[in-house]
This record gives C-alpha cells, sequence and structure tokens, in this order.
C-alpha cells in the first residue's frame, strides 16, 4: 500500500485531500499490524509495509523530530509553501524517520 500512499501524499493540496491522506495512512498502518501478526518482522528494522515507528508516541515523536529538523528544508527536501502538503509530510514521516 505505500505506492498507493505516497501518491495519495503528493496529491495533498488542500484540507479534504489531506483528510483522504490521513484516512490513507491509517489505513496503511491497519494493513501494516495484520501483516505483521501473521508474520512478524525483525524487531531491529521496519515493519512489513515501512512502519519504522510501532507506537503512537514514537509515531508523534518521530514526526516532530522530523518537522523540526526539515523546518527550513534539508539538502534533498524543498519544503512546500502550501501547509497542507507540509502537515501531510510531516505526518508521512513519522512512519519512516527514526
Amino acid at each position: 500500500m505505500t505506492s498507493k500512499l505516497e501518491a495519495i501524499l503528493d496529491s495533498v493540496n488542500d484540507e479534504q485531500s489531506f483528510l483522504r491522506f490521513v484516512q490513507a495512512l491509517a489505513e496503511d498502518w491497519e494493513n501494516e499490524q495484520q501483516k505483521e501478526k501473521a508474520n512478524p518482522s525483525s524487531p531491529y528494522g521496519p515493519g512489513a509495509d515501512g512502519w519504522e515507528n510501532g507506537t503512537i508516541g514514537a509515531y508523534l515523536d518521530a514526526a516532530v523530530s522530523w518537522g523540526d529538523a526539515s523546518v527550513d528544508g534539508l539538502r534533498f527536501y524543498e519544503k512546500p509553501s502550501n501547509p497542507w502538503k507540509r502537515a501531510a509530510e510531516i505526518l508521512h514521516m513519522g512512519k519512516l524517520y527514526e
């Protein structure tokens, strides 16, 4: 589902598309949880769908950490001017950022 999630992320430009992204992110989480119950991944790496953070606290902490680190952009990341897109990217990176 990750490529679908990233396609939805790419389309975020307003409140409605942001909410679609949040719903897709929740579905991505649920999908990984089902996969992990059936076939657990190593505890030393990401889950089946790339989730690095397995608790809401760890997820939110990672999202905030990445948001802080990228507030002025990064070497390979240009901060979008659209605040809905920026918010979606912060939430998405909570999934991936360690």
